[in-house]
């Protein structure tokens, strides 16, 4: 598998959690163990988390390579992605770890700028990705 195609995956493993996330939180769940869609959330959660776990170093060798002129800039975006993805992974991997996951404790992930940080900057690398693969 090529390096473009699995950032790709792993950004659609964090999107498709998040929207998930967002159906789930709508429904007013009391508890995820009580729910047909409970373990689904769990898994999508897991799967975001090690999709992001990565996300830092696949940008860095694809994106340092498409422009070595610009690769400082680059570098220096890495490095705000590399903390930005630090501090989703922590709101992630704390929600995992609840014994209950109710719709509002959702809501609250969605709704954190950690989040929704890590999902702006991956859009705007894949737009860049884009923008460099066309010419």
């Amino acid at each position: 598998m090529n390096a473009f195609a699995h950032i790709g995956q792993q950004c659609d493993a964090i999107e498709e959690c998040y929207e998930f996330m967002l159906a789930y939180a709508a429904q007013g769940i009391g508890d995820d163990r009580q729910s047909r869609h409970g373990s689904q959330l769990r898994e999508l959660l897991a799967r975001a988390v090690d999709a992001a776990a990565g996300i830092p170093e696949a940008y860095a060798g694809v994106l340092t390579a498409v422009d070595p002129a610009t690769a400082p800039k680059y570098i220096r975006f890495l490095e705000v992605l590399k903390a930005d993805t630090s501090k989703a992974l922590a709101a992630m991997e704390l929600v995992l770890v609840q014994s209950r996951m109710p719709s509002q404790l959702i809501d609250n992930l969605n709704a954190s700028v950690h989040l929704r940080t890590l999902l702006a900057d991956i859009f705007l690398l894949d737009e860049i990705l884009r923008l460099q693969q066309t010419p």
